[in-house]
């Protein structure tokens, strides 16, 4: 048992030494200091590398961007960087729920945007010296991550960005990948603004909702009171705008799926950004049971 222990050890060891990693400082002034981890694929290419922007969730008040280590190590190892950033915890120490204040969530979020609108920034204007393709860069995140990762798309840059105008006018992130986010406005998504996405959540979450519905699953006099539209809401809109989006649900699952994709389903990420970038096209919809009866299990026909 001891040399299976040791082998296993072995092994974790050498496919983290198979991956280079980078701390990198995006972000710097009198009171802030903002760093990313850099996870690049050890065996060169001629070619350059694309780019996974990753945002952990936490609510806007906990978590850390080391949290996903594994998914950067595996999507490394199969030729992406990732760069997992740490951004502004502007909720930490107050109230993102219902006896929070919408003003203040609101800000929380647009900071968060800022931020990785800051380290997508720094890279793309560093892109040879890390040999990224700018063109290649997809946006993901977990829960709050997620609503950084939606809104950072969909946003006006112009107008919502609070820090220096360092990306390219034009850019735009090549796909999405979001675990139990969402978006302030639907209508965000335009036609000529949507991008592949690949979503999951499940279809009880009371803390971000899979359809339309109140953030923390909040009343509507609640001073913290929300209004979200989730990874289910999103997928129908990309279906009416006959855009592509893979859509997996888990009937009666809660919260606690909204890591799914970068932990138990790590393949599914890499299928899709293998698809987006070889010009696929796709709309599906993956029903998974979670042996859980949540609050809106029985909602939707699909999880009958």
């Amino acid at each position: 048992m001891k040399k299976i222990l040791l082998l296993f050890i072995a092994l974790i060891t050498n496919n983290i030494q198979a991956q280079e990693v980078k701390t990198l400082t995006y972000f710097q002034n009198d009171t802030l200091k903002l760093d990313l981890d850099l996870y690049m694929p050890k065996k060169k290419s001629n070619e350059k590398t694309p780019l996974i922007m990753f945002a952990f969730g936490g609510g806007f008040s906990g978590g850390e961007r080391t949290s996903e280590k594994e998914f950067a190590l595996f999507m490394a190892q199969n030729g992406y960087a990732v760069a997992s950033i740490s951004y502004s915890l502007y909720m930490k120490g107050k109230d993102f729920g219902c006896k929070g204040t919408l003003t203040e969530k609101i800000k929380a979020i647009q900071i968060g945007v800022s931020d990785m609108w800051q380290a997508t920034g720094y890279l793309v204007e560093n892109a040879d010296k890390y040999n990224l393709d700018t063109s290649k860069i997809f946006i993901s995140g977990i829960s709050a991550g997620a609503e950084i990762s939606y809104h950072a798309t969909f946003w006006d840059y112009k107008l919502m960005n609070l820090y220096k105008s360092n990306l390219p006018e034009s850019f735009k992130y090549k796909g999405l990948i979001g675990g139990s986010g969402a978006i302030q406005d639907i209508n965000l998504i335009t036609k000529e603004k949507a991008i592949p996405m690949l979503l999951a959540h499940g279809n009880s979450d009371e803390t971000v909702p899979y359809a339309a519905g109140s953030h923390r699953s909040c009343p509507t006099n609640a001073s913290g009171w929300l209004i979200l539209f989730g990874s289910y809401a999103v997928y129908n809109q990309m279906n009416d705008l006959h855009k592509d989006v893979e859509l997996i649900t888990f009937c009666g699952g809660g919260h606690e799926f909204s890591g799914y994709l970068f932990h138990q389903g790590q393949q599914y990420v890499l299928d899709f950004v293998n698809d987006v970038l070889k010009g696929k096209r796709f709309q599906s919809h993956l029903i998974i049971p979670s042996n859980k009866k949540g609050k809106d299990s029985g909602k939707y026909s699909f999880c009958e």
